[in-house]
This record gives C-alpha cells, sequence and structure tokens, in this order.
C-alpha cells in the first residue's frame, strides 16, 4: 500500500499528487491525442459527445459538488452561438458571447434563489429552465421558435472543422480547458469557501465566508461551463430546436455527475462515459429482451432511474467510489479486510480528488 506523507500546506493544492499521478494523466492525455488516428469515426463521434458532457458536467459539478446548491436549468449558450453566427459573428466571438450571456442568466437564476436549499432551490431552477424555454420558443424573430435553427460549421480564421477529428480537436482542448480551470478553482480560496458552504452553510458564515458571492460567482461559473458546452452540442449537430434541451436532458446531466461520483472530478469523466454509452448498451439489450419490453418507449429512462437508485442505495460515491475500492482492494492484498477502505475514508469531504 502507498502512503503519502506531506512536509507542506502547499502540498494540498499541487494539481497532481505526486510524480507518478502526472505520469498517467500524461499518458492518457497521449492517448487523447492519437484518438483520431487509430479509432473509426463512430468512435471518435462518441467522444465528441463524451467531451461535450465533461465540460456540462465540470459546471454542475462545481455547483453541485463542491458548493452543494442544486440546478437543473442552463440551455442558452446553444442559441447563443447559433443567433451569432447566423449574422455573421465569427465562431471565437459568438463561443464567448454564449458563455457570458449563460452567466449572467445563471447569475440572474441564483438572485432569488439565495435564500433556497434543496428540494426549494430545484423546484426555482426548474421554473427558470421553463421560462428560459418558453422565451425561446416565443421569441421566433431572433429564435426561429420551435422550427429551430440550422448550425453552421466551426470557422476559425478560415479553418473549417469540417471533419469529425477537427470537432474533436476543438472538444478536447474545451474539455481539457474546463477541467484544469475547476480543478484550479477548487483549489483557490473561492472553491474553498464553496466546499466550505456545501459542508456547512452556518459554519462557513461564522468563518466569514461571503455566503451571497460565493454561491452567486457558482452559478455563473456553471452556467458559463454548461452554455459553452450547448454551443459546442450546437455546432455537433448543426441543427437545434427547444425540444433538444426539455427538462430530461438536465436531469440526464445530474444522472452524469452523481452515478460518476459526486465531488470528484474523476467521477465527471466516469458519468460522461456512462450517460454516453447507455443508450447504446440498451440497444443492444433489446435484441434479447422480450417484444413486450423491448418496445416499450420508456425503456431507457427506466434504466437510468433503476441504475441511479442503485448507486444511491448501495454505492453514493458513484462510479468513482468503486474504482477507489477496487484500487484500495489491490493495494492491501492478500492483508484486505472488509470495512477497511470505510475506516481509510474518515478525511474531510473537501480532500475528495
Amino acid at each position: 500500500m502507498k502512503f503519502y506523507k506531506k512536509t507542506s500546506y502547499t502540498e494540498d493544492f499541487r494539481l497532481f499528487r505526486d510524480g507518478a499521478a502526472a505520469f498517467w494523466y500524461a499518458l492518457l492525455g497521449l492517448a487523447l491525442v492519437a484518438a483520431p488516428f487509430v479509432l473509426p469515426a463512430y468512435y471518435l463521434s462518441q467522444l465528441v459527445l463524451i467531451g461535450i458532457y465533461v465540460v456540462a458536467g465540470a459546471g454542475l459539478m462545481l455547483l453541485s459538488g463542491y458548493c452543494g446548491q442544486i440546478s437543473l436549468g442552463h440551455a442558452v449558450g446553444a442559441f447563443t452561438v447559433a443567433v451569432l453566427e447566423k449574422h455573421g459573428v465569427p465562431f471565437l466571438a459568438a463561443f464567448a458571447a454564449a458563455g457570458a450571456l449563460s452567466a449572467v442568466v445563471g447569475f440572474v437564476i441564483g438572485l432569488p434563489a439565495l435564500r433556497l436549499s434543496g428540494l426549494y432551490l430545484a423546484i426555482a431552477t426548474l421554473a427558470a429552465s421553463f421560462i428560459v424555454t418558453e422565451v425561446i420558443v416565443r421569441w421566433e424573430s431572433v429564435t426561429n421558435g420551435a422550427s429551430g435553427l440550422n448550425v453552421a460549421k466551426i470557422r476559425i480564421a478560415g479553418w473549417v472543422a469540417d471533419s469529425e477529428p477537427k470537432l474533436y480537436a476543438i472538444v478536447l482542448a474545451v474539455a481539457l480547458a474546463a477541467m484544469l480551470a475547476v480543478r484550479n478553482i477548487v483549489r483557490a480560496p473561492l472553491g474553498l469557501a464553496m466546499m466550505a458552504i456545501r459542508d456547512s452553510e452556518t459554519a462557513a458564515q461564522s468563518m466569514g465566508v461571503p455566503l451571497m458571492r460565493v454561491k452567486l460567482a457558482a452559478f455563473a461559473i456553471s452556467a458559463l461551463l454548461t452554455g459553452l458546452a450547448g454551443a459546442l452540442y450546437a455546432h455537433k449537430l448543426q441543427f437545434i430546436d427547444p425540444d433538444q434541451f426539455t427538462i430530461l436532458v438536465s436531469i440526464e446531466f445530474l444522472v452524469m455527475i452523481f452515478i460518476g461520483g459526486i465531488g470528484s472530478m474523476h467521477g465527471i469523466v466516469l458519468g460522461a462515459v456512462f450517460v454516453i454509452a447507455l443508450p447504446q448498451l440498451v440497444a443492444v439489450a433489446k435484441d434479447y429482451l422480450p417484444a413486450a419490453v423491448a418496445q416499450q418507449s420508456g425503456l431507457q429512462a427506466a434504466v437510468y432511474a433503476v441504475v441511479l437508485l442503485a448507486f444511491i442505495l448501495a454505492e453514493p460515491t458513484g462510479l468513482y467510489g468503486i474504482w477507489r475500492k477496487i484500487k484500495h482492494y489491490f493495494s492491501m492484498f492478500p492483508f484486505y479486510r472488509k470495512g477497511s477502505l470505510r475506516r481509510a475514508k474518515s478525511f474531510a469531504k473537501s480532500e475528495t480528488w
């Protein structure tokens, strides 16, 4: 079993725990860079979707996993980038505007939600998401209403992302930047204040944490990242309409971070892989199920519900928690004892990585 001896407080804020971790992340980075050269187009397309979900998951993880707030509605970025590009705005400017406008919407949603928590906060943000969707549908002169908008391919200074590998490169860069940004925020005073609020608002306020400013910052940053994910999603599909941004999509994002592992950066990626892979697994399973079951339209939603309940009851720490247990088992083998990881997990929630 590997032990880490810390000799300075600054070691708690390092990007990588040790040289071995940095090596494995570098190896993963090389594998991601090499993916377009070795993977077929279909699997590369799935990686693009995973990358987009990682960007959205990073924002939601910052809000729900590290700040303890709940949000069920962010769907502004896709229409912002589509409308601006339709009027000739370059992609980079439209992309930045999509993130900025989404952050403003998140800030506005956060204002009335400052005094709410738990189920009441979820209901408030759910109502806000319905309002945003209704505005998109009714504002036909700008958004084209329920008819939707066509989205052009990404163009940057004459370079056109007209193939899956080129789009993958952009999504990969944004996903890595989003993960790195969230990781740095978590290590910064703002992130520590968010985790203090998550653990106990009363204790955080008694220590001088400005609850209002920190919560609003969490809402704004979360909305910014999900807005950028929406902009990338629009370019992936090249067509958007309000039906693509229903409450079910927001719930799917929440399922992603809970199943991946709430409060864990690794859980974002694991949850994104799960959410993208599940429909494919359900499609394969239909071939082996009775026709009366396979033809049910709500089969995928039912599988989501069952899997989520199973994780909540049996493994609240999600897929990343399972991975930690597997690593702990092999690091202790043959001296592993049941319950030893539970005793080893007596550290604070704020230390989860």
